[in-house]
């Protein structure tokens, strides 16, 4: 369960002080939480995802307007898809490291829950929603602009890394690709994989999810990072 300890800590990373500390603890909130308890009950994160959902698809937009003033309609949203989706914004919550803030049930946190991309995006939603109730469209899209925006030109990978990394290698003529299971959590119905990516024989990039080709494509993302970098 939140503390007051946990929330200033998550408070002095992106540098916002919550006047409504309900709010901030409202964005980290499941349904899976709210069900368990008996009294006392406090609203989950969903009303505040839907309205972040909002907010980051208007500043993403504005973003992507002024920034690319040549691309047509069609491109922009194809962009835009690809900085919002499930595995960007789970990947942008890693150095905030939000799934560690988030109240899950019991049932929810022992079959995975916290390492759930599409839990950890609502949350990343739920939490832009709060901010811009507390402190206004300035604070959500600073939030917006230091996790969301920072990498756009690499996040437009996640659409599809493993294309984009095979294409580089072979252009590059770096070897061949090869993806290995490194690793298994999680109840049969609902595992977590853990893949590694090689590059001939070298480590390049290690990626988790849901599926054996989410998590091949987070891989392949680490990976074009570092080849590009």
């Amino acid at each position: 369960m939140l503390n007051e300890q946990d929330i200033s800590k998550f408070e002095q990373l992106i540098g916002y002080t919550f006047k409504n500390k309900d709010l901030i603890i409202q964005a980290f909130t499941h349904s899976s939480f709210v069900n368990e308890q008996k009294i006392n009950k406090k609203p989950d994160y969903e009303r505040l995802e839907f309205l972040g959902d909002a907010v980051l698809e208007m500043i993403s937009s504005a973003f992507l307007f002024k920034k690319y003033p040549d691309k047509k309609e069609g491109e922009m949203s194809k962009i835009r898809a690809s900085l919002v989706c499930e595995p960007a914004l789970a990947f942008d919550s890693e150095q905030l490291e939000l799934k560690n803030y988030i109240q899950l049930g019991k049932g929810e946190e022992a079959t995975g829950g916290r390492n759930k991309d599409s839990i950890i995006s609502d949350v990343m939603e739920a939490v832009i929603g709060a901010l811009f109730l507390d402190g206004g469209i300035d604070e959500a899209k600073k939030f917006i602009d230091n996790y969301v925006l920072t990498n756009a030109d690499s996040m437009q990978m996640f659409s599809d890394s493993k294309s984009i990394l095979q294409e580089l290698v072979q252009g590059e003529s770096l070897g061949e690709i090869r993806y290995e299971i490194c690793g298994e959590s999680g109840p049969e119905h609902d595992k977590i994989f853990e893949v590694r990516v090689y590059v001939g024989d070298k480590n390049m990039g290690e990626g988790t999810g849901k599926t054996k080709k989410a998590a091949e494509q987070k891989a392949a993302y680490q990976a074009l990072l570092v080849l590009k970098n």
